[in-house]
C-alpha cells in the first residue's frame, strides 16, 4: 500500500470516492459540488495521478473510466496522523495526546472513549491517577 500522504485537493476526491465506488469522473463532481468549482479535467488528472501513486484503481467500461479506492480512510488517516505526530510531536503520540486535551480539542465524551480504549488496551494501567487525561503540560 502506498506510504505517500494525500494533499488536501486529493483528500477531496478520496473522500468523494469512499462514499461512492467505483466512480467514473462524472460521479466524482457530482459528491464534490459545493466544496469545489473544478472542471472535469482538473478531476480526471487528479484521479489519473492517484492512480499512478497506487491509491486508486481503474477499470474501463466502455468508453468510461470507474475508479475504485485501493487506499482505505483509516490507512489514509493513519499515515496523515503518523505523519503529523513525526513532524510536529517528535514522534510521540502522549504530546499530542495532551495537546488536544489541553487545546479543549478533546470534549467529554472523547475523554470517555478514550478511557475506554486504554482500560481495555491497558487494563488496570488506564486508571492510573497519576496519568490524568488532560492534566500534562506540553511545551
Amino acid at each position: 500500500m502506498p506510504s505517500e500522504l494525500l494533499s488536501d485537493a486529493e483528500w477531496k476526491v478520496m473522500n468523494a470516492l469512499w462514499k461512492r465506488h467505483p466512480a467514473c469522473v462524472r460521479d466524482v463532481l457530482e459528491e464534490i459540488e459545493g466544496e469545489s468549482s473544478w472542471a472535469y479535467t482538473t478531476v480526471k488528472t487528479m484521479l489519473s495521478r492517484l492512480t499512478e501513486k497506487g491509491v486508486l484503481k481503474v477499470e474501463k467500461k466502455a468508453n468510461t473510466s470507474y475508479y475504485q479506492p485501493l487506499l482505505t480512510r483509516r490507512q489514509a488517516r493513519r499515515a496523515a496522523v503518523r505523519s503529523l505526530i513525526d513532524r510536529a510531536f517528535d514522534g510521540a503520540f502522549g504530546p499530542l495526546m495532551a495537546f488536544l486535551v489541553d487545546d479543549r480539542k478533546l470534549h467529554a465524551p472523547d475523554r470517555k472513549r478514550l478511557r475506554a480504549l486504554l482500560r481495555e488496551e491497558l487494563g488496570d494501567e488506564a486508571e492510573d491517577p497519576s496519568l490524568p487525561l488532560g492534566t500534562e503540560q506540553v511545551e
